[in-house]
């Protein structure tokens, strides 16, 4: 299991490694050549890469093609928002331990389980935890790793569609989101907003505190760091129980759902606000998937 721990730690770091050169070609070839380059050209060059850099092929061919294509919605999602006349952002190249997951885009060749292990091409077989059973057709895997060190594999699937009980119908929820109660309905029902940064602020802050005062480079940052990310850690994983669990409970009980229009991101550069707006998980609450 250690080795294969190591394996995809090297995985990850060859395909940042693919990101960043992927990235840096299309920069190149536009800023000197005025030329756009597509997702198809930059796996062309993948072989070339390879003979350059044998270890590459220690990694699945289409895991490599999915760090394009990852690449290529980068560069979409900027035009994007150059076009709508918002902040675009453009695209950025991954420090190390800035890649935090890896995608097998067909499961018939990667991602099968078998016996409680999921099959990793050029990984092997590794012992996993399911949280529930898996419904549906495999149609991709992604190996994702968090910043304290844990590993998730997140299986996404095709399903058929379910009808709506006829009793849904006619059951529709307005929701306006706010400060004061995360949600509140239509139909005068309210959820109180659950504050969970605040809940943490300050043991955040003294492990911060700690961190600063560690020298760099010595084992004591390196553990007052990873203390600091366990405490991010956890407030991210009640914020998404929470968006969750509301998420649940709304399909459960409407059968059309309507949401305030908010635009988030500009709210969150009103200084007097932001952190109790980035406190909330109304993002995740909206968004689909």
């Amino acid at each position: 299991m250690k080795s294969q721990i190591t394996k995809m730690e090297r995985t990850l770091d060859l395909c940042r490694w693919t990101y960043n050169q992927t990235l840096a070609y299309r920069k190149n070839a536009w800023e000197n050549e005025g030329k756009s380059v597509s997702k198809y050209e930059t796996n062309a060059l993948l072989p070339g890469w390879k003979e350059d850099k044998p270890e590459l092929r220690d990694v699945y061919a289409q895991t490599l093609q999915n760090v394009q294509e990852r690449v290529d919605l980068a560069f979409k999602a900027f035009f994007r928002r150059f076009k709508a006349g918002e902040e675009p952002g453009y695209p950025r190249f991954r420090g190390k331990g800035w890649y935090d997951s890896f995608t097998y885009p067909q499961p018939e060749k990667g991602g099968n389980l078998v016996n409680g292990m999921v099959r990793l091409p050029k990984i092997g077989d590794i012992k996993i935890k399911l949280h529930r059973q898996i419904e549906g057709k495999i149609k991709r895997l992604t190996v994702r790793r968090t910043a304290t060190g844990k590993w998730f594999a997140c299986f996404s699937v095709e399903t058929e569609d379910v009808p709506l009980p006829p009793w849904k119908d006619g059951a529709v929820v307005g929701i306006d989101v706010g400060l004061e109660s995360f949600a509140t309905f239509s139909n005068g029902e309210t959820i109180a907003n659950p504050r969970f940064f605040r809940e943490e602020e300050h043991e955040l802050a003294r492990a911060q505190r700690k961190l600063s005062k560690a020298p760099k480079g010595t084992p004591d940052r390196k553990k007052a760091l990873k203390v600091v990310e366990r405490v991010h850690e956890r407030i991210a994983n009640k914020r998404y129980e929470f968006a969750h669990q509301v998420s649940h409970n709304l399909v459960d009980r409407f059968g059309l759902i309507a949401f305030e229009d908010l635009n988030i991101k500009g709210m969150v550069h009103n200084h007097c606000l932001a952190k109790s707006i980035s406190d909330v998980a109304w993002t995740m609450l909206v968004q689909p998937g």
